[in-house]
């Protein structure tokens, strides 16, 4: 059907002519300007509410965008023409040398003038303007995720995860936008409070903390020699006289791409790309819009106080504030408490609780260190005590305490006490906690506030140099010895209008003489505290290395042993064992629970129980034989043919002590003091340091037929639950976890089980196929598999892109159980080349299984 070129209509009350509307616009697809229009009128609802009240800069495109060998001119407009309708809504903006008439797309009828006219792309800054034109302060954040050559989409979705972890710990949580052109777009809502430099100068210090975490992915600075296979994090697009495109606009590119937003579970999928405007129209058909948190203003808690105006974000004790009839009233300690008590209940969580804020019906605000509220006018406090608290909550992060007026004004350190003076680390004020939180550790309960382990990271007595309220600490923290801190510290806390920083100052404790009025004058004694609570530890994890990550000294090395993970657990008249993912190991391995075998008293050990084969060497085929056995006349059958032992070689609590938070080579000094209390008879070993050439120790390993080596840094801390660098697994056989996807069903010999597994890892909620294994099955192992694949089966292929002739007589089960298998390398298609079976790994889940290196 022809399509008319020209037409009259009345948008919203305003008469507009439609002309060349069968005009080619973007020639590679044949899409018309009737079509942008039709675009354009069904995202109007979506679009609007992102750019109302927003001086736009526009892109238009008078000929079409041409192709990508021949793009079509365009020409970036920022000022009104005066052939604009008069009733098209305008911000008049005074520059430092001229001043513009911008047009704000405020309504259906001047997004239809706009597509008209060719303006495909619309762009908007960060803030918008009140009713008399007036800019106002950025109520939204930016970060522009920029591929550099040879990197795209995926390492883009990387960075976006990284920024995100981050973000939420803040308590933002940033909604991506595929931009349409080759990255993301990550958008936070914010409050209005900040200039536009502060945004931009926050955006600058986040994109820096990625790219000093993540160099070979992210890059902060914007020459292009330094992007090569990079993601550039364009933290200036939140710089006051910039702009964005904004969400739902066309993009001028060959295709008729958009500025999509999407979720992140979209972000997940390894066929992410985006979206051209048919595939937006189909999305915004269903009403949903994935802008509507930052578009709508709903924004996320930052942590403040929601209080009547007049108080700050820091730490402040009992002050006065206004009350409606102009009077002032005092704050106490009880109304500093209300949040954290509102946001708990005492008969879930085992946190302390104020007396009086228990059964809320009245009473006297809890003790203190001092009960008498300070006078206007009086100077602070020379200090008190502080306690750094490991927080292994959804997100592991430290939370910093500091006595103030009562109360302990409280910190999340996302990013821990910053190493240097060199790099500020994010901080995030909470809500202040009362003063017995300084000797809590312990468990709070799945479901609860802050869910997870509470460890005390170090503790002790600060001495404090200023405390502008809601602005700045300046403090010197001295903690025990042995505690994270590894003795006194002289940091700063300093808010740059919406965000905290946490500085370690170039001046430390003897490098110069404090003045005589901004120390202490006397210290109290630290406060009592008896032996610490057990707290739950789950397994430290180390990352794959090799001989030439070793840089510089430092390193510790023991030999790499081919088993399970362990956790033991002694208690008065018990020994637990743990996998790494929390099952119950204690039943399978009776040999190494005897409680006769261990030496008394409380503690918690890490190591890896080993099955020798040969030789007296780690045989993890071996070890197979006793993983899966229930019953106990199985175990105990099992038992005397296929041996086991445990291999100690970190002791993380003894004697009432956390010892999680000395250096690795302090915990090592423990663990050779434990050891020497280990009975003999017993098959309970201790993994020996080597004080060797890392060279001669692989080679040794190679020799006796072992996995290879682990190396380790003498300073590192035991980091619960984590993955770390400080621990490098230098492997001398490439081995990879997977998931069994399915099976080939098997012939000749085979007939009956299986020919080959089918494997993956996992990309979202799929697998990505990365091969076949058919090789390293002994035959009571065929039998065995059958029966764990079998009451799994499933119709359809859990794989995203398995090939044809893989799945060619495939059957498909759950994807839940992992495998490890032996390899020669990767193939160019991220494919096993030459797999062998190792082995399942029942203690390991799904979510454990690492995209290949």
């Amino acid at each position: 059907m022809a399509v008319k070129q020209k037409e009259r209509v009345v948008v919203e009350g305003h008469e507009l002519t439609l002309t060349n509307l069968g005009k080619i616009i973007y020639p590679e697809t044949g899409t018309t300007k009737a079509e942008v229009l039709a675009y354009y009128a069904a995202v109007a609802a979506f679009l609007i509410p992102a750019a109302a009240n927003r001086p736009v800069t526009r892109k238009r495109w008078v000929n079409g965008v041409g192709t990508a060998e021949n793009p079509g001119q365009v020409f970036f407009q920022k000022n009104l023409e005066d052939s604009a309708p008069k009733w098209i809504p305008r911000a008049t903006i005074h520059h430092s040398d001229h001043t513009n008439d911008y047009p704000m797309v405020n309504n259906l009828a001047t997004l239809t003038w706009m597509a008209q006219i060719a303006s495909l792309e619309i762009h908007v800054p960060q803030w918008q303007v009140d009713p008399a034109g007036n800019p106002l302060r950025p109520d939204r954040f930016v970060l522009d995720l920029d591929p550099g050559p040879g990197a795209g989409l995926p390492e883009c979705v990387e960075v976006a995860k990284l920024a995100r972890s981050i973000l939420q710990d803040m308590g933002m949580d940033p909604v991506p936008v595929t931009s349409g052109s080759k990255g993301i777009h990550l958008y936070t809502g914010l409050e209005g409070t900040l200039k536009s430099e502060q945004v931009s100068a926050f955006a600058h210090e986040l994109a820096r903390a990625l790219e000093s975490d993540h160099p070979d992915l992210v890059v902060s600075d914007m020459k292009k020699s330094l992007r090569h296979g990079k993601v550039l994090v364009d933290w200036s697009q939140n710089s006051g006289n910039k702009t964005t495109i904004v969400p739902y606009s066309l993009r001028g590119k060959a295709h008729p791409t958009v500025a999509a937003p999407r979720t992140w579970r979209e972000l997940a999928s390894p066929t992410l790309d985006h979206l051209d405007f048919t595939e937006v129209m189909k999305r915004v058909s269903t009403g949903k819009d994935h802008f509507a948190p930052i578009s709508s203003r709903h924004l996320p808690p930052h942590g403040e106080d929601e209080d009547d105006g007049g108080t700050s974000t820091g730490g402040s004790g009992a002050s006065r504030r206004g009350t409606p009839g102009g009077r002032e009233r005092v704050v106490t300690v009880e109304d500093r408490l209300s949040k954290y008590v509102g946001m708990r209940d005492p008969g879930k969580t085992p946190e302390p609780f104020p007396a009086s804020s228990s059964n809320r019906d009245g009473g006297q605000a809890p003790a203190a260190r001092s009960s008498e509220q300070p006078k206007p006018g009086d100077p602070p406090p020379p200090g008190g005590i502080f306690v750094i608290q490991e927080h292994h909550a959804r997100r592991y992060h430290l939370d910093l305490r500091l006595e103030r007026d009562g109360v302990l004004a409280s910190w999340a350190l996302p990013r821990g006490v910053p190493e240097t003076p060199d790099r500020n680390n994010l901080a995030v004020h909470t809500e202040d906690h009362p003063m017995e939180y300084a000797n809590f550790a312990g468990v709070i309960p799945k479901g609860e506030y802050g869910a997870g382990t509470m460890t005390i990271w170090d503790r002790g007595e600060y001495t404090c140099e200023k405390w502008r309220e809601g602005k700045e600490v300046i403090a010197t923290l001295t903690g025990q010895p042995g505690g994270g801190l590894q003795g006194t510290k002289r940091l700063a806390l300093i808010n740059t209008g919406d965000r905290w920083l946490i500085h370690l100052m170039k001046e430390q404790p003897g490098g110069r003489k404090k003045p005589a009025a901004k120390v202490a004058p006397e210290t109290k004694p630290p406060p009592a505290v008896g032996p610490e609570p057990m707290p739950a530890y789950t397994p430290m994890l180390a990352t794959s290395g090799t001989v030439g990550e070793l840089r510089g000294g430092g390193w510790l090395y023991e030999l790499k042993w081919d088993g399970i993970r362990a956790i033991i657990t002694g208690t008065g008249s018990s020994i637990r064992l743990t996998s790494r993912n929390g099952n119950d190991l204690t039943a399978t391995y009776p040999e190494l629970t005897d409680r006769k075998c261990w030496p008394p008293g409380d503690f918690v050990a890490d190591g890896e129980i080993v099955a020798l084969g040969k030789g007296a060497r780690p045989d993890f085929g071996r070890l197979q034989l006793r993983m899966n056995l229930v019953k106990a006349a199985d175990i105990e059958r099992v038992r005397a043919s296929v041996p086991v032992s445990l291999m100690l070689f970190d002791l993380l609590y003894d004697g009432g002590t956390d010892l999680s938070r000395l250096p690795f080579h302090a915990r090592r000094d423990h663990l050779a003091g434990f050891a020497g209390k280990l009975p003999g008879g017993c098959p309970i070993h201790l993994s020996e340091v080597l004080d060797h050439d890392v060279d001669d120790l692989m080679a040794s390993a190679a020799e006796l037929g072992l996995e290879g080596v682990m190396a380790k840094k003498a300073d590192s801390r035991y980091v619960v639950g984590r993955r770390s660098r400080a621990w490098l697994k230098l492997k001398l056989e490439q081995s990879q976890e997977v998931v069994v996807g399915g099976w080939r069903v098997g012939a000749g010999a085979r007939s009956g089980t299986f020919g080959a597994l089918l494997l993956g890892v996992p990309d979202g909620d799929k697998l990505r196929y990365v091969g076949r294994v058919g090789t390293g099955f002994k035959d009571w192992q065929l039998r065995d598999i059958m029966d764990k694949l079998a009451p799994r089966e499933i119709p359809e292929s859990p794989f995203a892109d398995i090939p044809r002739e893989d799945s060619a007589n495939a059957r498909w089960v759950k994807p839940e159980l992992v495998a490890e298998v032996a390899f020669g390398n990767w193939t160019g298609p991220g494919r096993l080349r030459h797999p062998v079976w190792r082995g399942w790994r029942p203690d390991k889940s799904p979510s454990d299984v690492s995209q290949p290196n």
